[in-house]
């Protein structure tokens, strides 16, 4: 059986110790320890990771009395020099604690039990049994949960019988039998926990509510603890300071400067858009004009396959005769005819397009396709111009 030392402190880093046992897996190798801090997956939270004798544990799991030990390789002889890779554990133990104490608010202002719990690499997350919590809501419950965590109450770790636990007001049953190890937030909760936590609130440093969404007819909250939280909060600033810079404005404008913005740019796609037809229209005059032998076509430099099918479109209704456009930037080709022409558009270029290799399709009427080359795409224009009459 090992002796799991993460029970009674989660800030154990360093140790000495005998290797049990190893042996051979699918996936690798594995040593078990006579003593251990490692973390293995459990309760939400990921295991640990760090070294022994040097060598990498990638993988911590737990299989009854024993913690197994995923290592790169054997160690040599049974003495073992370990060591937690800390900024990995003390992250995990800012996150686990955080959600410990968002639970026991949550469940206090709104009664809404928490479910399940996910600890992410980016960020974490708890299911509340709520089916909406307002804006107003979360605002109060972060205000609430930062308020306690200044509070700095502290958070111990103890085993207690099943009678014995059964007598504490714990927020869920819990899922072991015989002894139960207890996590308590002096005067917020008891929680029966087998993770690695903080010793006092103010080591979960902040906690930020990220956002909400459903999730089975209840509420999943995510968040961010302690250093987590200050990264996220720097990237939102570099990311107002870079907004401020190019709006020329103070942050506390930036939003309105945006909404400025915003219905310029709505008035420039206007007047865009009245210009683009307007060009469209003296293009569709200029190649109904010109001599043709039943097939309207044209090539174009720089012109988006949206452009061709709109202009391809408009010439349609001021023709019978099928017009063919290209763009030569993006290799890109568009058919069209009004309905009354007999061939299909999407059927040609069903037919024929992977002898060029093109991909694309379309109706009877409308058609498009894009090639890898500029060469394949030219083939099958002068291909289109000879053959779909």
């Amino acid at each position: 059986m090992t002796i799991r030392m993460y029970y009674h402190s989660s800030y154990v880093t360093e140790w000495e110790t005998k290797i049990t046992n190893s042996l051979k897996r699918d996936d690798g190798w594995y040593v078990q320890l006579e003593q251990s801090a490692f973390y293995p997956h459990g309760g939400g939270q990921p295991c640990d990771t760090g070294t022994i004798n040097g060598i990498p544990v990638l993988d911590v799991i737990s299989e009854e009395d024993e913690v197994l030990h995923k290592v790169e390789r054997l160690p040599e002889g049974i003495a073992a020099s370990c060591k937690i890779d800390w900024e990995r554990r003390f992250d995990h133990m800012q996150q686990h604690s955080g959600q410990h104490l968002l639970s026991a608010v949550c469940l206090r202002l709104f009664d809404a039990l928490t479910l399940s719990f996910h600890l992410g690499m980016e960020s974490a997350t708890i299911d509340v049994d709520k089916p909406e919590l307002t804006l107003e809501q979360l605002s109060h419950l972060e205000r609430e949960v930062n308020k306690t965590i200044y509070d700095n109450h502290p958070i111990s770790s103890y085993m207690v019988s099943e009678e014995e636990a059964s007598r504490l007001p714990l927020a869920k049953p819990p899922k072991v039998s015989g002894n139960v190890r207890i996590v308590e937030i002096e005067s917020v909760e008891y929680n029966a926990c087998g993770g690695t936590h903080v010793s006092s609130t103010g080591g979960i440093g902040m906690i930020k509510l990220l956002r909400t969404e459903k999730m089975k007819g209840n509420t999943r909250i995510s968040f961010k603890c302690g250093s987590r939280a200050l990264m996220e909060f720097n990237d939102c600033m570099g990311i107002l300071g870079t907004l401020s810079s190019k709006f020329n404005t103070g942050k506390e404008d930036i939003v309105a400067r945006i909404e400025k913005w915003e219905q310029e740019q709505k008035q420039l796609q206007t007047e865009l858009a009245a210009l683009k037809e307007q060009n469209d229209s003296f293009i569709a005059r200029d190649l109904l004009d010109r001599p043709g032998d039943g097939l309207i076509a044209h090539q174009f430099e720089n012109k988006p396959v949206k452009d061709l099918q709109s202009l391809a479109i408009k010439l349609t209704t001021l023709t019978n005769d099928p017009v063919l456009l290209a763009d030569l930037a993006d290799s890109k080709l568009v058919l069209a005819h009004s309905g009354p022409y007999e061939r299909s558009c999407g059927a040609f270029f069903k037919e024929h397009l992977g002898s060029y290799g093109g991909k694309g399709g379309g109706s009877s009427t409308l058609a498009q396709a894009g090639f890898g080359s500029l060469n394949e795409a030219l083939a099958f224009y002068e291909f289109v111009k000879t053959n779909f009459r």
